[in-house]
């Protein structure tokens, strides 16, 4: 359950400035904005803050809890990642190695170079897919959801434009198989790599994902409602379009396990074990990572230093792209006035499908998440009014 543990003022916070996001936020619910919401501010690893209110159902008239569990779509991604440098510390693999060691199906990649969805005319790659372009967004894959380029039309023809009704391997071995959409390591396009990454995992450490997660990561941390599909579906909140048209066809999947272990967004839990582990990266990767390791991933990996509006293609994702960075699995804030949102330098973040979004700010060794389940997360600018109205509140 999630519970205040330190007052605010002595965690640097006004009370009454931060009770300003249960008023901001309902204001959503209460106008049939939002069905209902979940956000928690936390300092040092500890609570400051939660706000919450109206239904994790509508239909069923079921009012937002501690313990609702939530779709969390692409905060997945981060978990994935830190598994993944779980394993980069026992020396499994080095950053620069082709993923083609451990997958062969990347062996002879090809690149578009032009044609249509049909007809696609290809070259092959200079440069082999590596595992930190996977890591960054950066390895030329796409996902068919974007309608952005003929190729995420190619990814939607061959069923993935959400997810995949075979195994991750099968996935994995299919995507390797289709054309790049630039060559790897020059722009950065955001896509199924990190469901890549997740398939690496299992390669390297000869056990399933969900597995692999559970043993590393989410019981060394106490995430005992995080899985791959609810744990309780009795707990499990409804899935929303704008207008609260409720969406049973993307939403239901979620109830039941899954075909393909998805490291890129199958993940669903609850707002307290989420915070769980973005307290272990307040911590400095305690007690999964060495502060090293953290540091590593903290960095902006993007080619050349760049900022993601120099090399980010105009597809959906979880993040603007002024000031911002991206490391081995997150957006990292490189340059906060020039985000024009409340920031920090060197914040770590991101976002999901259905409107959830995480930050933490190393330097004030501060923790947000908020949830919900509205998708496209881009209908409302919920990360940049949260973000506002937790920094307005502290006070230090």
């Amino acid at each position: 359950m999630l519970t205040v543990e330190i007052d605010p003022a002595e965690a640097g916070f006004d009370a009454r400035r931060l009770a300003r996001i249960d008023t901001h936020y309902a204001r959503y619910v209460d106008e049939g904005k939002l069905p209902g919401f979940l956000a928690v501010v936390a300092r040092d690893g500890k609570v400051v803050h939660v706000a919450k209110a109206g239904r994790a159902d509508l239909e069923a008239g079921r009012a937002v809890a501690d313990d609702t569990l939530w779709r969390i779509y692409s905060m997945t991604k981060p978990i994935t990642s830190v598994a993944a440098m779980l394993l980069w510390e026992e020396g499994a693999f080095e950053l620069k190695d082709p993923v083609a060691k451990y997958i062969p199906a990347f062996a002879d990649a090809r690149v578009w170079a032009g044609g249509n969805q049909n007809a696609p005319v290809t070259r092959p790659a200079v440069e082999p897919v590596r595992i930190w372009h996977l890591l960054t967004h950066t390895a030329g894959m796409t996902y068919g959801f974007h309608y952005a380029h003929p190729l995420d039309g190619v990814y939607r023809a061959h069923g993935y434009e959400f997810g995949s009704r075979d195994s991750l391997e099968d996935t994995v071995n299919a995507w390797a198989r289709l054309p790049l959409l630039f060559e790897p390591g020059t722009e950065f396009n955001y896509s199924v790599a990190t469901d890549v990454v997740g398939r690496l995992v299992e390669v390297l450490s000869g056990q399933p994902l969900d597995v692999f997660l559970q043993e590393r990561i989410f019981d060394p941390l106490g995430m005992t409602d995080t899985a791959f599909s609810a744990v309780d579906p009795d707990r499990m909140a409804a899935l929303y379009e704008p207008g609260l048209k409720r969406n049973d066809r993307l939403g239901a999947p979620a109830l039941h396990p899954p075909e393909m272990l998805s490291g890129g967004g199958g993940l669903v839990g609850t707002a307290a074990d989420y915070h769980r582990f973005t307290s272990m990266l307040v911590r400095d990767g305690a007690p999964l990572l060495a502060p090293r390791t953290l540091r590593l991933m903290a960095q902006n990996h993007l080619p050349g230093g760049a900022e993601l509006k120099d090399i980010a293609r105009p597809t959906i994702s979880e993040t603007q792209n002024d000031g911002m960075g991206f490391g081995l699995g997150f957006s990292v804030v490189l340059d906060p006035p020039a985000t024009k949102i409340a920031t920090a330098p060197g914040e770590l973040a991101w976002g999901g499908l259905a409107s959830t979004a995480f930050w933490v700010s190393p330097q004030d060794r501060l923790s947000v998440q908020f949830f919900t389940q509205l998708i496209p997360s881009s209908t409302y600018p919920l990360r940049s009014q949260l973000r506002q109205l937790v920094y307005q509140a502290m006070m230090e």
